[in-house]
C-alpha cells in the first residue's frame, strides 16, 4: 500500500502537535465516488497484517485520495501514557477516557497522534466530517480534555491511513473491502472487539457465514 500524499500531520514525539495533513482538505473537488463519513470493512479473505480484520472510517476522500482510520486496533498505549508522553498536565481527569486505549489508525505518519471525535469547539486544524464526526490533527484538541474542556465522545489514534487516487476503488473493485455508511455509536460507544462485527451488520452480514464462505478467520 502507497502512503498517502494527503499531506502532513500532527507531531508525535509523544503524539500530537506539527505538521498538518488537512492542509489539502477542500482544495479540489471530490471525485465520483466519495466514501467520506462511511466504514471500510476489510473482508475476512483479506490476509494483509495491518488491514485484516479491521474496519477503517474515512474522514477525507477526493482527487489526492483517501484518509480514515482503522477504530478497531489498539495499541498497548492508553490515554493516561499518552498525556504523559507529550507533558500535558491533566487538570480534572479524563472523565472515563484514562484507560482507554490509542488506536493503530493506520501505517501512514505512525509518529503522530489523530483524534476523532464529536463536533463542537473549535480547533487550529480541524476538519468536520459530519454534524456528529470530526477530524483534528492539533495539539489544542488534547490541551482541551487536559483542562476538562474536550469533546464527550473521542478516539485518537497514532498514525492513519492512507490511499493514493484510485488505489482504494482499486481495492474495492477486486473485493478487498465492503462499504457502509459509518454510525457514530460504533466509532465512539462500542467495545473496540465488537466493531468489526457491528460495521458487518450494517450491511446485514453475519460475519461468520461470510468467513466460512471464504474459507478464512
Amino acid at each position: 500500500m502507497k502512503k498517502s500524499k494527503i499531506g502532513k500531520t500532527l507531531a508525535v514525539s509523544g503524539a500530537i502537535d506539527g505538521g498538518d495533513p488537512l492542509a489539502s482538505v477542500g482544495a479540489v473537488s471530490a471525485s465520483a465516488l466519495n466514501l467520506a463519513n462511511h466504514f471500510l470493512i476489510a473482508m475476512p479473505s483479506m490476509q494483509d497484517p495491518v488491514f485484516g480484520g479491521t474496519v477503517v472510517y474515512v474522514c477525507e476522500h477526493n482527487e489526492n485520495g483517501v484518509l480514515g482510520v482503522v477504530i478497531n486496533k489498539p495499541t498497548d498505549m492508553t490515554m493516561h501514557t499518552l498525556f504523559e508522553r507529550i507533558d500535558l498536565k491533566v487538570e480534572s481527569g479524563l472523565e472515563g477516557h484514562d484507560e482507554e486505549p490509542v488506536m493503530f489508525g493506520g501505517p501512514v505518519q505512525d509518529d503522530r497522534g489523530f483524534v476523532l471525535h464529536t463536533p463542537g469547539h473549535r480547533y487550529s486544524s480541524s476538519l468536520t466530517v459530519t454534524d456528529e464526526v470530526a477530524f483534528t490533527t492539533s495539539i489544542d484538541v488534547l490541551e482541551a480534555v487536559a483542562a476538562g474542556e474536550g469533546p464527550p465522545r473521542m478516539l485518537v489514534s497514532i498514525g492513519y491511513s492512507g490511499w493514493s487516487p484510485g488505489q482504494l476503488e482499486d481495492e474495492i473493485g477486486r473485493n478487498g473491502w465492503l462499504t457502509v455508511g459509518a454510525d457514530p455509536d460504533i466509532l465512539f460507544n462500542l467495545p473496540i472487539e465488537e466493531r468489526y462485527t457491528a460495521a458487518m451488520r450494517l450491511l446485514g452480514i453475519d460475519p461468520l457465514m461470510l468467513t466460512s464462505e471464504a474459507g478464512h478467520a
